[in-house]
């Protein structure tokens, strides 16, 4: 009976070991495919009510949630022109959630930026995505200039490259992608903020955190220094703004927070708590700041992002059909919002770049014994049993109870006996 339990449970570890061996060496299915089956789930939990069940999770879960889902959108049209009007179609969607009060009620009207830069750079560079697929109409056009224009107005305006998020709270980050929407512009309507966003990155690198030498991650009430939630996401941004300066910072930031085994929240050598924007670390890594940094290797031309997908493809339990496609058994949504964005994401609008490193197939290696170890361990026992019981049934002495037979030359001959 163990035995068979044994060969069983050998058979589904083969399995799995099978499946997950595929995962890490034979060639990915096209990102945009599989993104557009993660989007046709997100929109069936969006218009369940997602969005509303991660504004209870986490303080932007409701714009998060739909944000990305236009952005990847766009990435997707952008990637494939085929896609393009259906890409339009679904960011005009998602843009539109944005601006409703739902998508503005954690915001204060009264910053400046209105709504402050959280709101006003993501909300901008989807309208600068939207424009970037060429299924734009005037009037889109417009709101992206005077969104534009009151972007600019603001930085130019203040003290700090730092705008509010929220009143007396600022994030380096927020004001990157903000920034980045008006490098979009220029790029995609006419030059007008070159001299806005040279000011901006000329103030950024004399503001740099100290220890590491990397944007910080929090600029007001305090000044906290570089963590990888953040960062993950300024590299994504931070390519479209200044190529050079953005493969500087990218690659300290890959030689202080990339490790083999994931993303680490805090830098090498730096011991931190996780938070709402972290959620809980594992040994210091951060499995959102892991997914989000696919995306910043993938516009940095990194073949990180390669080893990063397939491992989340390893661990992240897909499940796929022949529509839809979710991790985690689905049970996060905005999760596979920030997935699905991170593997689609490309430069909008910037140069290719130049290949970071050539790569390595050595880092599939732990992931392969750790794949098979467990099948050979059971081999093993699987054998062992049997050799086992093929020894205990030659150590029996076969009993007979008719005399002459073999197995009955230790019985006493009773016939003789009574002869």
């Amino acid at each position: 009976m163990l035995r068979k339990l044994l060969v069983g449970i050998a058979a589904f570890a083969v399995l799995v070991a099978g499946v997950g061996t595929a995962r890490l060496v034979l060639p990915r299915d096209d990102a945009a495919d599989g993104a557009v089956k993660q989007l046709r789930y997100l929109r069936e939990e969006i218009e369940a009510g997602a969005d509303h069940d991660a504004q209870r999770q986490f303080p932007e879960g409701y714009f998060f949630l739909n944000v990305l889902y236009g952005l990847t959108w766009v990435q997707v049209g952008l990637e494939d022109s085929a896609r393009a009007p259906e890409a339009a179609l679904q960011a005009r969607w998602a843009l539109d959630r944005i601006k409703s009060p739902d998508g503005t009620a954690p915001f204060d009207p009264s910053l400046r930026p209105r709504y402050g830069v959280f709101h006003a750079g993501w909300t901008n560079w989807l309208r600068g995505g939207l424009i970037a697929l060429k299924q734009s109409e005037a009037r889109e056009i417009d709101e992206y200039t005077s969104a534009s224009v009151e972007l600019a107005s603001a930085f130019r305006r203040s003290k700090t490259p730092y705008l509010q998020a929220y009143p007396g709270q600022a994030w380096p980050v927020d004001s990157t992608i903000a920034m980045a929407s008006l490098s979009l512009y220029d790029e995609l309507v006419a030059p007008r903020f070159a001299r806005t966003t040279s000011a901006w990155i000329a103030a950024v690198k004399k503001q740099l955190d100290p220890e590491t030498g990397l944007m910080p991650h929090q600029a007001a009430p305090v000044v906290t220094g570089a963590r990888a939630t953040s960062q993950s996401i300024i590299h994504r941004f931070l390519v479209e703004i200044d190529a050079g300066f953005a493969r500087s910072q990218y690659e300290v930031f890959r030689e202080r927070f990339v490790t083999k085994v994931g993303v680490r929240e805090y830098p090498k050598g730096i011991g931190g708590k996780g938070d709402v924007d972290s959620g809980p670390l594992l040994l210091g890594i951060s499995l959102s700041a892991t997914a989000v940094t696919m995306g910043a290797a993938r516009v940095q031309h990194d073949p990180l992002a390669d080893q990063l997908g397939r491992e989340g493809d390893l661990i992240g339990l897909p499940v796929s059909g022949l529509r839809t496609k979710r991790y985690a058994f689905g049970l996060l949504p905005i999760g596979d919002a920030f997935v699905a964005w991170s593997a689609t994401a490309r430069p909008l609008v910037a140069d290719e770049q130049p290949e970071l490193y050539s790569g390595s197939w050595w880092w599939r290696v732990p992931w392969l014994i750790l794949l098979w170890l467990p099948v050979l361990v059971l081999l093993g026992l699987i054998r062992w049993r049997g050799r086992r019981r093929v020894h205990g049934y030659a150590d029996r002495k076969p009993q007979c109870a008719i005399p002459g037979v073999a197995g009955a030359a230790d019985q006493p001959d009773q016939t003789a006996a009574s002869g």
